[in-house]
């Protein structure tokens, strides 16, 4: 009997991160879909990592563990195996909030037109006490007016989701990109389609000391860069358009 309910890939890059691996790994096992494809990528850790992993082995649909060029080429390797009707990364730092994955699969279904959707912005801490949750940033015009230099809000990764239909339009994750390759790929996914968002919580990032997003100036930069390709990408009269569209700012929301 074909499962009724659509397939979600969840991928996790992981490296020397075991200090909150196990957590990330539960936050979507204990997820209980019962149509779950979950990915988990290890760039070769030296630490605790791979023992966690194989602790859970039985219920990854595949992992490995092997050196490789950094956290995208991670994600894009764990997307290069994923066959899911929805998709999604979190990594190793960050959790699924509980029961995310039924709730998305169940608006994906019912809501033909939803191919990207994006949870309640939400921070935790070292122990995933919620410390910090804003509304959420919803429209390309934040980012082409540059408004999110001045705030740092930006689309949260970690709550996320996307239908492989959209996913199959675009050129996946940059990994000529450090830091911003999610900045990149939301500019892709604004090239096809609205962004639609929850009031609910999906997802949530853990802040920590000595993480990678600590460093803005390079993030920003990277932005920029992505902001340059996105309008070459461009017509004329979509440039037009564009610019006719630029002042929306109202959110797509979604329950």
């Amino acid at each position: 009997m074909q499962n009724s309910h659509l397939k979600v890939s969840v991928i996790t890059p992981n490296y020397n991160r075991g200090d909150f691996l196990e957590k990330t790994i539960l936050s979507v096992l204990e997820q209980k879909y019962p149509n779950l494809e979950y990915i988990l990528i290890d760039g070769g850790s030296t630490d605790e990592s791979v023992s966690i992993i194989k602790k859970y082995q039985n219920q990854i649909h595949h992992w490995v563990s092997e050196k490789d060029d950094g956290m995208y080429h991670a994600i894009n390797k764990g997307f290069s195996m994923a066959t899911g009707d929805i998709m999604c990364w979190i990594n190793s730092d960050d959790i699924l909030w509980e029961n995310a994955l039924h709730y998305v699969a169940n608006l994906f279904k019912a809501n033909k037109n939803l191919h990207w959707l994006q949870g309640y912005p939400t921070v935790i801490d070292k122990d995933g006490v919620i410390i910090y949750q804003r509304d959420p940033v919803a429209t390309v015009n934040h980012f082409i007016d540059k408004s999110y230099i001045k705030t740092h809000h930006f689309i949260q990764q970690e709550s996320t989701f996307w239908s492989r239909e959209l996913w199959d339009r675009t050129e996946g994750i940059d990994t000529s990109f450090n830091l911003a390759a999610d900045f990149d790929l939301w500019m892709q996914f604004f090239r096809k389609t609205n962004l639609y968002c929850s009031h609910r919580v999906l997802g949530a990032f853990r802040k920590r000391e000595g993480q990678q997003s600590e460093n803005m100036d390079t993030y920003i930069k990277e932005t920029k860069k992505s902001l340059h390709k996105y309008f070459k990408s461009f017509s004329m009269i979509e440039k037009i358009k564009q610019k006719l569209v630029k002042h929306r700012t109202s959110i797509n929301w979604i329950d």
